[in-house]
């Protein structure tokens, strides 16, 4: 009887969308949102989905820029905001990815739908790998960013068995970020990992009304 309490309490949690892990974990793995109502243009604190909106960062010879384009693609019934990651390595370019987001404009949570990689080596595509969309060959969207960030709080960004299965963690908040860019206060240090990848481990840092200003070791300059 007891059990049977238990598993209806947490079906009517998922229904009301408090996110019952669905992951052994405690990764939250399933969202109770309606895609009809997600927009492709919207503003988290810590995320921006501003056509125009770019962030450019190196480390070293390296370099990593992010630009919001003003364009959108429907993915999975859903139209979605583009945003481009251009990677260079050594002066050459590594990796041209588009990802696609949505945001709930009621909870300001962005979505992950996926992302077309093309990979680079001496100025040729070699390879898409790393490309899913949601929809697709059993993918599901993640979460990118919640809209109310909590230390502790561990959700899935990309559901896309054997080719994407990043997870988040936000570890720290309050945390000031210093970059060629500025100074940054009331970050949000966040703690990538893979289930498909064991041992893979990245750090993020995120601050109100910029987005990422570190990414392990790029950091904002401009």
């Amino acid at each position: 009887m007891r059990n049977g309490v238990l598993l209806f309490m947490a079906a009517i949690l998922a229904v009301a969308g408090f996110g019952w892990p669905s992951d052994p974990g405690g990764w939250r793995a399933t969202f109770s949102v309606d895609k009809k109502a997600l927009a492709a243009t919207g503003t988290n604190p810590y995320f921006l989905l501003t056509p125009g909106h770019r962030l450019y960062y190196e480390h070293g010879k390296d370099t990593l820029t992010t630009t919001v384009l003003n364009e959108t693609k429907v993915v999975d019934g859903v139209e979605t905001r583009v945003v481009e990651d251009r990677e260079t390595k050594n002066g050459q370019l590594a990796e041209l990815t588009r990802d696609y987001y949505a945001i709930d404009p009621a909870t300001k949570d962005v979505y992950y739908f996926g992302e077309d990689v093309d990979v680079y080596r001496d100025g040729k595509v070699v390879s898409h790998e790393g490309s899913w969309l949601s929809g697709v060959k059993g993918a599901r969207f993640g979460l990118m960013m919640p809209g109310q960030v909590k230390r502790g709080f561990k959700h899935y960004q990309e559901q896309a068995p054997g080719v994407g299965m990043d997870r988040a963690e936000i570890v720290a908040t309050g945390e000031q970020v210093k970059t060629p860019a500025g100074v940054f206060e009331n970050c949000i240090q966040v703690r990538e990992t893979s289930a498909l990848e064991k041992g893979m481990s990245d750090h993020k840092w995120y601050a109100p009304g910029v987005g990422m200003v570190k990414d392990a070791e790029f950091v904002l300059v401009k």
